[in-house]
């Protein structure tokens, strides 16, 4: 008997994952997303983080995915094949992924709280350059970081908006966050910090009336943000399925060695 006897299928509405559901529709006795033990995506990774985010929304516990790209990177996915799904998902191997929470705090006073499976960035808004006091588990680390932003992202991120920022890519499984700034200024020399993972990170924007900063959690951004808290959220792990041959941390590792 499947591990995963309750199944659902989601799909991005691109052209060729929707073709691709068309195909899988009469695999398997699909079930909706709130009965299944498992959900199959259809997509990018795009996909593959609001199909994430969903589970994070919608269900206790949060059950695994088993992902195949249709999409352009699909650096979270496995590879699209009709053929032998239902023994790719019983040899599929498991990664945890642990997301962030970010508490903002607005200008207004207004509290908003936004998980996050990549990364938290702050990002000035205007043609004035962003000032940040940046903390680490209440201490005082930066009293003034100048630059376009900053931004704390988990392993399974490090390799995304991170990279570009020339933050350090994490194996995932290595109980790290990256602190990366984004084009900094003053200290003209920082570039960034590995951390481990139970880290406490508070970013607090100076004087944030002239030099107005928004806080963007993977795909959802809140604007005119004076302050952002954020840790790991360990009640919400995420599991995601791959092919033995093409497991997530593995290809982690790997892009340290492309050119």
């Amino acid at each position: 008997m499947s591990r995963y006897p309750r199944r659902a299928l989601v799909a991005s509405p691109t052209p060729p994952a929707q073709a691709a559901r068309a195909e899988l529709a009469d695999a398997w006795d699909w079930c909706s997303l709130d009965d299944a033990d498992l959900v199959v995506a259809l997509g990018g990774d795009g996909f593959m983080l609001q199909t994430l985010h969903i589970l994070l929304e919608r269900r206790r516990p949060i059950v695994p995915v088993f992902g195949m790209n249709l999409g352009t990177v699909g650096f979270m996915m496995n590879e699209w094949r009709r053929h032998d799904l239902d023994g790719r998902i019983e040899r599929a191997r498991a990664f945890q992924v642990t997301p962030l929470t970010a508490t903002a705090v607005g200008v207004d006073g207004r509290v908003h709280t936004l998980p996050a499976i990549n990364e938290v960035s702050l990002l000035r808004e205007t043609r004035q350059t962003a000032k940040i006091e940046v903390k680490v588990n209440d201490r005082i680390v930066l009293d003034e970081l100048s630059c376009d932003g900053i931004l704390v992202a988990t392993p399974a991120g490090s390799t995304a908006y991170n990279l570009s920022a020339h933050g350090p890519i994490l194996p995932l499984g290595s109980q790290m966050l990256a602190l990366t700034a984004i084009s900094a200024f003053r200290p003209r020399r920082w570039r960034g910090a590995i951390l481990p993972d139970r880290a406490r990170v508070s970013l607090r924007v100076i004087d944030a009336g002239k030099r107005p900063v928004s806080a963007v959690a993977d795909q959802r951004e809140i604007r005119d943000v004076a302050q952002v808290d954020i840790a790991m959220d360990r009640a919400r792990e995420l599991t995601l399925l791959f092919d033995p041959e093409h497991a997530l941390d593995d290809r982690i590792t790997m892009e340290q060695f492309i050119a």
